[in-house]
């Protein structure tokens, strides 16, 4: 007997099964949407140099102090606030938490001096310091580990196209209108997006309208709810003992610590380094920021989560977009070695897009190594780890810049720390892959 082949279509995705949308997108865009704005509030200071040395009278040195100010209680909170997001929740932890970094902006406008000006910036950090282990962690709920990498890069591609549209719209505001009036703005923007926050937010446990099927599709490889048990196994004295978590750390930082030598010195550089007008250094400090943001989603979020689907090993992808990236991150050092503008702005974008490539494998790991329910303290682990670098890399690059005169030897110094970075990534970090349990 013949049997005759029988064509049956292509089962649609379980996530679609129901009907009812993708909601783990909504979850997806929110994050994305807080990031962009909350690094505004942060990009703002770095436009305002010569405004608020004319106000206050700071001096380069003073002003790298002001820039790292931010870092200072967003550094020490980082642990804390890894502890508080695993045990009281993310919804509870981000409300109060972007209402807390509007009412920072809003000082930073309102600032007489000196000392409330870097207060302000001290309670932004207060208020931004849980952004991304909660966002690590809300990503560890929504989707399952095999469909990070477009949501985690989504979010933080944010941190890039942030200063890319930010530096200019902040800059031609407080040419035309004041640093005050540009740092009330994005505080109303702050505000709206605290009220957004608290209106949509929800884990999958708690949203009514999350559909069976696509609850199904997330809770696929991995399980939905924070069980106690695997609260308690993970405790953060075991999860800083362990060598991967310090290999991430490490690695991090040094990623960490370029990302803030631009974030806070690129408009200074684009004017007083390649000596262009005021406006123009706007515009091109925001060059190196949009292909950084572009790579981001490209190589970091849509390529790493599309080659795991076509079946390649999801560690090794992971690993060797993590470890590329890192290596073309080196040519943050151009500055070093040209003073033309075209070169320079290139050898930046080329850097910044290797960096903003591994950036969001590294933001995946924290739900790949442990389990959802203790995300958040890896998280708080790793941002720890990478503010120390964010706090020094504005300072050291304010007296090296007041030293030599010169950009040069800052951009080569963090080159020199993210050969270090990609070495602890390779030796430390190693294979990408649960850390074990500690013994009962």
């Amino acid at each position: 007997m013949i049997e005759i082949p029988v064509h049956r279509p292509r089962e649609a995705p379980i996530a679609r099964k129901a009907g009812t949308g993708d909601r783990r997108w909504r979850i997806a865009w929110l994050l994305a949407l807080g990031v962009l704005i909350s690094n505004l509030d942060r990009v703002n200071i770095s436009v305002a140099q010569q405004a608020l040395h004319l106000a206050f009278g700071l001096t380069t040195v003073s002003f790298g102090f002001l820039l790292g100010a931010y870092s200072w209680t967003y550094a020490m909170l980082q642990l804390p606030s890894g502890v508080l997001i695993d045990r009281l929740g993310l919804r509870r932890v981000g409300v109060v938490s972007s209402f807390v970094w509007s009412m920072a902006t809003f000082a930073t406008a309102s600032a007489v001096g000196p000392v409330s000006l870097f207060s302000s910036r001290l309670l932004l950090g207060v208020g931004e310091a849980p952004m991304f282990p909660m966002n690590a962690k809300a990503v560890g709920h929504w989707f399952p580990e095999k469909a990070r990498g477009l949501p985690t890069s989504m979010f933080d591609a944010a941190a890039k196209f942030s200063p890319a549209v930010g530096i200019p719209f902040v800059g031609l505001l407080l040419i035309h209108f004041g640093w005050r009036i540009s740092f009330a703005l994005t505080g109303v923007v702050s505000m709206l997006y605290f009220l957004l926050f608290a209106c949509v937010y929800r884990n999958p446990a708690d949203d009514r309208a999350l559909s069976p099927g696509e609850r199904a599709y997330i809770e696929s490889d991995r399980g939905l709810s924070e069980s106690a048990g695997d609260a308690s196994s993970y405790t953060l004295g075991y999860l800083l003992l362990q060598r991967k978590i310090l290999g991430l750390t490490i690695g991090f930082g040094t990623y960490n610590y370029s990302f803030y030598l631009l974030l806070t010195w690129l408009p200074s550089y684009a004017a007083a380094g390649l000596h262009l007008s005021p406006v123009h250094a706007v515009w091109a400090a925001s060059i190196p920021w949009f292909f950084a943001g572009v790579i981001d989603l490209a190589v970091g979020g849509w390529l790493v989560d599309a080659l795991i689907r076509r079946g390649h090993p999801a560690g090794r992808v992971r690993r060797t977009v993590l470890l590329l990236g890192m290596a073309c991150g080196v040519g943050i050092a151009g500055p070093a070695l040209t003073h033309h503008a075209i070169p320079a702005l290139i050898a930046l974008s080329i850097g910044l897009g290797g960096l903003s490539a591994a950036a969001p494998v590294s933001w995946s790991l924290p739900s790949i190594l442990v389990p959802t329910s203790s995300t958040g303290r890896v998280g708080g682990i790793m941002n720890f780890g990478s503010q120390l670098a964010a706090i020094s890399a504005p300072v050291i690059t304010g007296y090296l810049t007041s030293w030599t005169h010169t950009f040069a030897a800052a951009f080569a110094l963090a080159a020199i720390f993210l050969v270090i970075g990609n070495i602890s990534y390779a030796c430390l970090l190693g294979k990408i892959e649960r850390i074990p349990a500690p013994l009962a």
